[in-house]
């Protein structure tokens, strides 16, 4: 059963993130790609509660997600548990609201306040940059989400570097509208159709990062350069899975949108202007994905 323990305890959001830019440039000897992406936390998300205990232990309010060591947290928990020496525990109440095979980050947002949490227990044995490489030991998007803003994430994901003003300030509070159909996409399937056009579908890395270069001058500047984002993730999705970009490109036609894909997907989003109508563009999602879309109006954190 799904329950608050009367013990004390501490809640951690752990937001679902956006990938804004995302570029493969490449697959690396260990198996995993080469990326540069330019990735922001949304206001909406998960919430993991933590308190001590003898042990590490996880429940959850979905069913569905396994509350045994294949979830990141407690993952995340036996890594720090590793990486310290310490002996402590917690228990941890994981409310979960980021769906399963979005793209969103769901599992990795949940393992970094994970992360968070317990070298807060521990009186902080970890430094930031200490943390931060435990985190990249436990999943690829980790430390992203200890950076607490839009930051530009190259490698696998364990260089992170915070986005620098003025482009952090003019993305962090935009309106945006996140909506998923009623499918998943796998991320390693993802991958693998990428890597299976014998390095024709990657993105020569000079070129991810002028493009990197060329959308953070223009919001730098103060235009909004939604035109600027990419996913090079899509096209093998979208041949897949079309009914991704035939409401993509109703989006676009219909109000002058400019919706991606996030990560390997299914989730997609866009950048809406302040005075856009959120009831409109909703409409018409669910009129072509049908009841079982999640829609979500939130924000850049």
């Amino acid at each position: 059963m799904f329950s608050l323990r009367p013990v004390s305890s501490a809640a951690f959001a752990c937001p679902a993130k956006l990938n804004l830019l995302l570029a493969v440039t490449g697959r690396r000897p260990d198996g995993f790609h080469e990326l540069v992406s330019v990735v922001a936390p949304v206001e909406f998300g998960d919430t993991l509660t933590v308190g001590p205990a003898d042990d590490f232990s996880l429940i959850c309010n979905d069913p569905t997600v396994p509350a045994d060591g294949t979830n990141l947290v407690l993952k995340a928990a036996q890594a720090f548990r590793a990486a310290t020496g310490w002996n402590g525990g917690a228990w941890f109440e994981l409310t979960k609201r980021i769906p399963m095979g979005a793209g969103l980050g769901g599992g990795s947002s949940d393992a970094a306040s994970a992360l968070r949490a317990l070298n807060g227990l521990a009186g902080g044995l970890l430094a930031p940059a200490a943390l931060a490489q435990v985190a990249a030991e436990v999943g690829s998007d980790c430390p992203l989400f200890l950076a607490g803003g839009p930051v530009v994430m190259r490698g696998r994901g364990e260089r992170v570097e915070q986005l620098r003003e003025p482009a952090a300030g003019r993305l962090r509070g935009r309106r945006v509208l996140i909506f998923k159909p009623g499918f998943a996409v796998a991320t390693p399937w993802a991958f693998a159709r990428i890597a299976a056009r014998s390095g024709a579908g990657y993105r020569p890395g000079a070129e991810a990062e002028a493009r990197l270069a060329n959308y953070l001058h223009v919001v730098g500047a103060g235009a909004a350069g939604d035109a600027e984002l990419f996913n090079d993730l899509e096209c093998d999705v979208f041949a897949k899975f079309v009914a991704l970009p035939v409401l993509l490109e109703q989006l676009r036609g219909q109000f002058g949108l400019f919706p991606r894909m996030s990560g390997s997907g299914s989730a997609c989003f866009a950048l809406l202007p302040e005075g856009a109508s959120v009831a409109a563009v909703t409409a018409a999602v669910r009129a072509a994905w049908g009841p079982s879309a999640l829609v979500i109006a939130t924000r850049l954190a």
